[in-house]
Formats: structure tokens, C-alpha cells, sequence
């Protein structure tokens, strides 16, 4: 397949969806983890296709939604400081905080710029070296390298005004958080094809052996996310429990080597709080 369309026909998505309600004997819980497939599930009615006895549930979401309130408020405390230019990409200025939202702020006076990489912001921090320039660095592993990379250029030109306020996540843990809980219903997970095109997946083995759990590495087209139930499907209907990978067009096992160099030479992994978690 090399078009967009392709991943969108109709008479194969009904060939996908008719060979999961014959698979299915029993009733099973899948979660998609990511958001983007979300919203191709609602946007498309995909649901709408299988049998009642599979019940599919939304995971934890996208980095808009999960960023704890404090990292907001601080993202508020700092957009305030005179001369520095807080830059942020859109989706994060109407996110609430204890009392306010980055965009009020910026109606306030601050400003606050919105970018669609952070190489943008690193771009205003060359051009206006006379102010201080912070970007605002959250999301899930997808886009810490880019994050990353922007950082390392920096150092490179010797921008000692250019900073970031990092509130990136790592998916794998709140996952495990999930399985954990006492009232875990859940019985298989398609994975974030995002996440997994530079991490790649050799991690996610350990939840599938640890809690005998179906995972399947996931795209975000209407034929991805219906193929990728069906190898859910059938991995639970024959009782297995491992990671396979549906998104293999994008996706390796051991992720994008330089993207993970990029993270190891920037971050330091540790304990993160999600909101809602």
C-alpha cells in the first residue's frame, strides 16, 4: 500500500471488521493507547463494526491531557518573567492550570508565540539574542527527540538564551499503572505506532509476559486500527499473550537508533506524575 486511500477502503474494513466478529467467542476488553487512534475510531464509527461482546475503551490520551497542573502553572509563572518569549505549540494555551490558562495569559500581556517545532523557537532565540526564549517541551517519546535535537543546536551555536521546560511522559508506565490496578479488566492494548517508530517495542515484552497481556503495535488509519484488533483478537481467542507489530511499514523492534541517541545524550528517565493518574 503506498496512498492514504488505500488505508481507508471501505470494502476491506468490512472484510476486517466481519473476520473479527467471526473470531470472537467471548467477550474481551482492548484499549488503544494513544488518542490519534481515538479519534479515528469516533471519526470513522469503527466501533460501530464489531460485535457487542468487544468492548473497546480510550487510554491514557495525549500529552495535551496528561501534563500535570503544576508543570501548567510553572509554564504560567515563567511566560510571565519581563523580556523572555515563551513559546509553546497551540494545543497547550488553552490548557487549565490551578487558576488561569497560557492563552489568558498571553491576552494579559506575556508573550507567548506559538511554534509547530521546536527548531521554530530556537529560530527566535538566534534572531533575538537580547531575550531570554523558553520553549515548552511536553508530549510522549514521538516527539522528545525533536525536543532533544533542539536542545543539542543549541549548545552547538551557544544560545545561552535559549531554554526548555521539559514535561515529557513515557507511555510504558502508566500502562503499567493501569494493568496494576486491583480492578484491571483489561485483556489486550494497540499500541501507539507513534511512540513505537522511535522507541520501538522490544520494551512492551516485559507487560505481556508480567501480565499475560495481547499487545499489538498499531497505526492510525481506519484499516490499521481494525487489522490491529484482529491480531488482538486472535492472540486472546488462542490464549497468547505477546507484542506484535501491525504498523510494520513504519516500525521496528528496536526503534530509530538516532532518535534514542538524541534522548540519551539530553534526558535523565525518571518518575513522572501524570494528571488523572
Amino acid at each position: 500500500m503506498k496512498y492514504v486511500s488505500e488505508f481507508r477502503n471501505e470494502s476491506v474494513a468490512k472484510f476486517l471488521a466481519q473476520s473479527i466478529c467471526q473470531e470472537v467467542t467471548r467477550p474481551w476488553t482492548i484499549m488503544e493507547v494513544c488518542g490519534g487512534q481515538t479519534h479515528a475510531i469516533v471519526k470513522y464509527g469503527l466501533h460501530t463494526l464489531l460485535p457487542q461482546s468487544l468492548r473497546i475503551i480510550h487510554g491514557p490520551g495525549c500529552p495535551v491531557c496528561v501534563t500535570p497542573l503544576e508543570v501548567i502553572d510553572r509554564a504560567q509563572q515563567i511566560a510571565r518573567i519581563p523580556n523572555l518569549v515563551f513559546t509553546s505549540f497551540g494545543d497547550m494555551l488553552r490548557v487549565p492550570g490551578s487558576n488561569s490558562d497560557l492563552l489568558t495569559v498571553k491576552a494579559q500581556g506575556a508573550d507567548i508565540r506559538i511554534v509547530y517545532s521546536p527548531l521554530d523557537a530556537l529560530k527566535i532565540a538566534e534572531s533575538e539574542r537580547d531575550k531570554q526564549v523558553v520553549f515548552f517541551g511536553v508530549g510522549f517519546e514521538t516527539t522528545a527527540p525533536t525536543t532533544a535535537s533542539a536542545i543539542l543546536f543549541a549548545h552547538q551555536m551557544k544560545l545561552a538564551n535559549f531554554s526548555v521546560l521539559v514535561s515529557h511522559v513515557r507511555v510504558p508506565p502508566a500502562m503499567e499503572m493501569l494493568l496494576s490496578a486491583s480492578d484491571n479488566q483489561l485483556h489486550g492494548f494497540l499500541l501507539a505506532g507513534h511512540v513505537c517508530t522511535v522507541m520501538g517495542y522490544s520494551e512492551y515484552h516485559a507487560l505481556s509476559e508480567k501480565y499475560h497481556i495481547a499487545q499489538v503495535v498499531t497505526g492510525f488509519e481506519p484499516i490499521d486500527i481494525l487489522e490491529g484488533i484482529l491480531m488482538c483478537v486472535r492472540q486472546l481467542e488462542s490464549g497468547r499473550a505477546t507484542v506484535e507489530n501491525q504498523y510494520s511499514r513504519l516500525v521496528q523492534e528496536q526503534g530509530n537508533a538516532r532518535a534514542m541517541a538524541a534522548i540519551e545524550k539530553v534526558y535523565e528517565i525518571s518518575d513522572m506524575e501524570w494528571r488523572g493518574l
